[in-house]
């Protein structure tokens, strides 16, 4: 065996040569040989009484010399599992330069062992592969035989908790609030995860208030042209209550404050992808796709979402107007039925040019149409000295909404080695534009409900109107203490907006829409 050994290291010896030869067409341009990586690791691991050890993490790691960060840094060249009873096996291993075995496993002490394939008497050189038995022979085979971790005594004795993250985090200046994880408004859009906000009240008419007072929209820090409505609730990752917000934000905003809804983008390397889709107990469905793509330093995500939405709303009011005289009663019934759809698309990519400095690109788009139809029955009894007068009438208001939004954003952001202190540059563009067209027929009936009519009236409203923003900004931010910050930038925002309003009778001697001067604008 011995012979073979030394026979075989001489024709290997000799075929290295042969590759430094000059002319000789082996190797690399450095005059150096590559040789295939077929190293081979086995062994069998157990615990201190000598019980095989199954499902323990074996790695092995190799140091090298990173050319971006000027330092060395372990690189994983392989990994794997032991088997039930406690073998492993790694192969195609590196045959040339020191490497490290790492073994890990619940409730034991993590194990670290140095491999080597080289000869004892050329270990380190890195040019001449062996078994680094220390008596210069060769193996691309290592036998480790049993390797035996020991007991974590000190994690035996304790007990680790792991929790998710809380869904409303305490900032500075904002209180998040995560989404992501939210089933009650999966399949909704982003004014059914509102109601779920602490300090966000909405009403059953769907307004939001914040502070008693509307607040502005943001969406990933800008301003948009999007309404609650039109944003779906599975692409939101959190929401940002800002009730103080600084000229970061906008100098010239309100006092309610500012609802920051953060859209939801992926990082992980490699592809990720999911699918979902729902129905309500209306028969409205809803689904969604997202996916993500990063190799390397480019990272691409896309997503989009359909909604149909169903409503059907019934409401009465009865009041009773005793400063009038005679005193009136009046007992009004509603009933909205509303059906429509809404798609949201959106698909962007970031270019990370160094670990700290990251360019972004992102574009959405959206549309929706919706078909409201309401009918309101409105009942009057007024008591005067000659008896009781009754009247009746009935509105029905169907129409059509529609709208089309469309944005795009680019951003530089640069971070530094203090956690918090970051630079920023954006270039923000938002539009959209808007139609409704709403048909009011109001039948007025003799003698109540079921009696003959005796005049109709008929309306016709009609508006429309777009909104451009465009939103250059610059901004600094260092944290000077746990509850101090210094913020320094610039901004600029340009917006042209427009809204039409067109009132219309309907003229029963021409039989024609005619304009209402007085109320159109």
């Amino acid at each position: 065996m011995k012979k073979f050994s030394f026979v075989l290291y001489m024709v290997l010896a000799t075929f290295l040569s042969m590759s430094q030869a000059p002319g000789s067409g082996f190797g690399s341009g450095s005059g150096r040989p590559t040789l295939p990586s077929i190293g081979h690791v086995y062994g069998k691991l157990v615990d201190s009484t000598g019980r095989s050890i199954g499902d323990a993490s074996i790695v092995v790691l190799q140091n090298r010399f990173d050319t971006v960060t000027k330092k060395s840094k372990e690189i994983l060249l392989k990994g794997g599992t032991t088997q039930a009873n406690g073998d492993f096996n790694l192969e195609e291993l590196p045959v040339t330069g020191n490497l490290k075995l790492l073994i890990s496993a619940t409730g034991y002490q993590p194990h670290t062992q140095a491999l080597s394939f080289m000869p004892a008497a050329n270990a380190g050189r890195g040019n001449t592969p062996g078994a680094g038995t220390g008596n210069g022979s060769m193996s691309f085979d290592k036998d480790l035989g049993k390797v035996m971790l020991k007991v974590d005594v000190q994690q035996l004795q304790g007990i680790t908790v792991t929790a998710g993250n809380s869904r409303l985090r305490m900032d500075i200046d904002k209180k998040v609030f995560s989404v992501d994880k939210n089933i009650v408004s999966a399949g909704g859009s982003a004014l059914d995860v509102m109601k779920n906000v602490p300090s966000v009240n909405v009403d059953i008419d769907g307004n939001v208030l914040l502070r008693n007072a509307a607040p502005q929209v943001f969406v990933d820090g800008r301003p948009t042209t999007l309404t609650l409505e039109q944003i779906p609730a599975d692409a939101i990752e959190s929401v940002e209550v800002i009730t103080n917000p600084s000229a970061k934000f906008d100098a010239s905003g309100g006092g309610a404050g500012i609802l920051n809804v953060v859209l939801k983008k992926n990082k992980r390397t490699g592809y990720n992808g999911n699918l979902r889709a729902g129905v309500d107990r209306l028969g409205a469905v809803n689904g969604g796709a997202d996916f993500n793509a990063r190799q390397g330093k480019v990272n691409f995500f896309g997503s989009v979402n359909l909604n149909q939405r169903k409503s059907n709303t019934e409401g009465s009011v009865s009041r009773l107007n005793i400063a009038d005289d005679p005193q009136t009663l009046i007992n009004q019934q509603n009933e909205d039925r509303s059906q429509g759809r809404f798609v949201f698309a959106r698909a962007g990519l970031d270019y990370f040019i160094t670990n700290r400095t990251t360019l972004s690109l992102a574009g959405f788009r959206v549309s929706a149409k919706f078909k409201p139809n309401e009918l309101i029955s409105i009942a009057t009894d007024s008591l005067y000295a000659s008896g009781t007068i009754k009247t009746y009438s009935e509105r029905t208001s169907p129409g059509d909404r529609a709208f089309n939004g469309r944005g795009l954003s680019f951003g530089l952001k640069h971070l530094f080695p203090k956690e918090g202190e970051e630079w920023t540059a954006d270039a923000n563009y938002f539009s959209g534009d808007r139609s409704s067209n709403n048909f009011y027929t109001t039948n007025y009936f003799s003698n109540g409900a079921g009696s003959s009519i005796n005049r109709t009236l008929m309306q016709q409203l009609a508006s429309g109107g777009s909104d451009q923003n465009l939103i250059l900004q610059t901004d600094y931010v260092k944290p000077l203490s746990a509850s101090t910050k210094l913020e320094a930038g610039l901004r600029t925002q340009l917006r042209a907006f427009k809204n039409n309003n067109r009132n219309f009778y309907f003229d029963n001697t021409t039989g024609n829409y005619l304009l209402i001067p007085e109320t159109t604008g």
